[in-house]
């Protein structure tokens, strides 16, 4: 049971008039059972809910009953807190504002201190180190769009470079690896799309309602599947890119090679995304095995080598100075 879910419904119930065991088993995507042994834990606590049966109803608060002091613990404030704290800064706005405001008033005074010192131990921040673009008027426009039912007009970038003008009925704002998309019904698609806000060129909000559907839900925990497809190959490294290593394997898979070198087991799937991995770690990294691994390393290595050939460079270059001459 986790106590973060009890303190939503708590929230969610704290505002709404009433709600169904279904819509709160929707929103926080568990059984309806399960919200009955929340609701149940949740009233063990204390807290007054009752439920009405039937058409229209669903578990709400006794009438006059308020939120005092004593509701949250020490470390259960300090949770929200740090939940509300990490919230992108693209995300925050007046209600963010209040939300935040409201939490810091149920802290007693003489814990105020300490509360604030728990909160600020973790920082998290989704923002680039380097290369940020600013999404924040995509994800304004988006959010506006959600809260209306409004359809959205955009400019689409493919993998392939391709531009594409879509309709859009918006049903999700997703933040996957820092990275921002948006979940929506695609008419030209008719169907379900996952779109990268840094794709879209434009974007616009159409003057049109539109009624919501029932929309599936995103595989945002693809640990199975990639687990399914990732094989295990042996690199030999230069000790200077282990910092790099570690962001995908720890240091177990390092085995010593030498004065200044290692031998690394590399979590890896046979697909130009891992290969463009390799690729960056340039020439302080060799892929050992498997053989046919390495041998696809070498094709891509010559591939892009050729690119470079004098041949090419000179021609080209012949034609950009060309082009600087009659310019000047």
């Amino acid at each position: 049971m986790k106590i973060s879910r009890l303190i939503s419904i708590y929230v969610i119930l704290m505002d709404k008039k009433r709600i169904s065991a279904k819509e709160l088993a929707n929103i926080f995507e568990v059984s309806t059972r399960t919200i009955y042994r929340d609701v149940e834990a949740i009233n063990l606590a204390g807290i007054p809910i009752y439920s009405t049966s039937g058409v229209g109803g669903g578990f709400e608060i006794m009438e006059n009953h308020k939120m005092d002091k004593n509701t949250f613990s020490e470390e259960e404030l300090t949770t929200l807190l740090m939940g509300v704290s990490s919230i992108p800064d693209s995300m925050k706005s007046k209600d963010f504002i209040n939300t935040f405001t409201k939490i810091r008033q149920f802290i007693p005074s003489e814990k105020l201190e300490s509360t604030n010192i728990q909160s600020e131990q973790v920082q998290i921040d989704f923002n680039q180190w380097i290369g940020y673009r600013n999404l924040e008027p995509q994800i304004n426009r988006i959010k506006t769009a959600l809260k209306d039912n409004k359809l959205l007009s955009l400019e689409y970038i493919s993998h392939s470079g391709n531009k594409t003008t879509r309709k859009v009925e918006p049903y999700q704002l997703v933040l996957k690896s820092s990275k921002w998309y948006f979940h929506g019904y695609c008419y030209k698609r008719n169907d379900f799309r996952l779109f990268k806000l840094t794709r879209i060129l434009t974007l616009e909000i159409v003057d049109r309602t539109f009624i919501p559907k029932k929309y599936p839900k995103l595989l945002l925990d693809t640990k199975e599947i990639i687990t399914n497809l990732q094989v295990t190959i042996k690199l030999r490294v230069h000790e200077s890119i282990m910092e790099q290593l570690l962001d995908y394997c720890d240091y177990e898979s390092f085995l010593k090679d030498g004065e200044h070198h290692y031998i690394v087991n590399f979590p890896f799937i046979d697909q130009d995304y891992y290969y463009g991995i390799l690729l960056s770690f340039g020439n302080k990294c060799e892929c050992i095995s498997p053989p046919q691994i390495r041998t696809k390393l070498k094709e891509k290595i010559a591939a892009l080598a050729r690119i470079y050939e004098i041949a090419e460079n000179t021609r080209y270059f012949s034609r950009v100075d060309e082009s600087a001459s009659v310019v000047a």
